[in-house]
């Protein structure tokens, strides 16, 4: 889950002049990959091969 503390940092981290555009990318950059790491310690991830299997369809 995204916090308050993550949330600020990244803010911090952004230069001293940048567009909301700027901010919004890092905010939902940053949501995504709190996400994924939520799913990969929850297990709710692919192998490789399965990975391959989904994207075979995709990739013909």
């Amino acid at each position: 889950m995204l916090t308050k503390e993550k949330l600020l940092q990244t803010i911090k981290d952004l230069p001293d002049k940048f567009s909301l555009d700027d901010v919004l990318d890092r905010i939902i950059l940053l949501q995504k990959v709190e996400i994924g790491l939520e799913q990969s310690q929850a297990g709710q991830t692919n192998s490789t091969d399965e990975a391959k299997g989904k994207l075979k369809k995709w990739l013909k």
